[in-house]
């Protein structure tokens, strides 16, 4: 029995909170999970696991091993860092997550220039606006929004976005370009609503003590960034979306920004991975370069409070 891959399956299987999802993300069959296990326990001669048809728990035995076998998983992982950091190479495949816009806006760009730094590894990017759990999908690292849903992940602080209002040249030549908000007419701003909804999101403009509101009523609404944007560069409207996902167009001159001097709400961005798993070179290697390429200035502090919406809490 290779005591350490039987180790690591226990841990997902832990994670995961089942032995079919530790199967899937770790892509081997239900048996060979199962088997595992079984053996494992019959090596150490306890029960590590409490299983019945709908349930699955630790047991006493279970518990302490767990965290022995985190803390050994993170030592392997850490000595194999070295050794390969000496050799300069980070290997194997990186599993990301990422909000659609985030990933085409930024990480697309960018991953060439990671994978060319690391020719032993692949990236797998997946671009979903629906979060999913990191350990059952297998993923190594996702970017959030604002908040994180389960107390088991470990965000940190990746970018500030603040939104900003643009629009393309050409129809600030038609229109005249608004020196303040109170200059722009709704009726030339393209809005965008959320999940479940068709009523669009407000804009909000702050200056010296003060506020402008504003509704889009363009003709065009979207519920995606990225389309309300081909909008903006098609001619179509003025928009407010994130500077994260402009700041590129803007300085090439595709986009321009309006009202630089008034502040308007802002988004934090952060890196998620699983807290009980050990976080492999690849992983720390891909956070170090994303850090490095965004704006650092723009970088929510690192004692900032992280929302947590209400998650899993243990194995059921």
């Amino acid at each position: 029995m290779d005591r350490l891959w039987a180790m690591q399956v226990f841990v997902r299987v832990v994670e995961c909170g089942s032995f079919s999802r530790a199967a899937e993300s770790l892509d081997i069959a239900n048996a060979t999970v199962t088997s595992s296990v079984r053996k494992l326990e019959d090596y150490l001669g306890v029960t590590l696991l409490s299983r019945n048809t709908r349930s699955l728990r630790l047991t006493d035995d279970g518990e302490g091993y767990f965290q022995q076998c985190n803390q050994v998983l993170q030592l392997v992982s850490d000595m194999e860092a070295q050794v390969r950091q000496k050799k300069g190479e980070i290997s194997g495949q990186l599993c990301i997550e990422s909000p659609a816009a985030f990933a085409r806006a930024l990480l697309c760009p960018a991953l060439p220039a990671f994978t060319a730094q690391h020719p032993g590894l692949s990236v797998a990017l997946r671009q979903t606006d629906h979060a999913e759990d990191l350990i059952a999908t297998g993923t190594d690292v996702a970017i959030r929004i604002d908040s994180v849903n389960d107390a088991d992940l470990v965000a940190r602080p990746l970018y500030q976005a603040h939104y900003v209002a643009c629009a393309a040249p050409g129809l600030l030549k038609r229109i005249g370009t608004p020196e303040q908000p109170q200059d722009l007419q709704p009726k030339h701003c393209l809005g965008i609503f959320g999940a479940g909804r068709y009523t669009v999101s407000d804009w909000t403009f702050a200056c010296e003590g003060e506020q402008h509101q504003l509704t889009p009523r363009g003709d065009l609404h979207f519920n995606s960034t990225d389309a309300l944007i081909q909008a903006a560069l098609a001619e179509q409207g003025v928009i407010y979306v994130l500077d994260v996902f402009v700041n590129g167009l803007i300085r090439r001159g595709e986009l321009v920004e309006l009202f630089p001097d008034w502040s308007t709400g802002s988004r934090s961005f952060y890196t998620v991975t699983p807290k009980a798993r050990f976080i492999a070179p690849r992983t720390r290697a891909f956070i170090d370069f994303i850090l490095a390429t965004l704006d650092a200035q723009r970088r929510p502090a690192s004692g900032a409070s992280i929302a947590v919406r209400q998650g899993r809490r243990g194995l059921v």
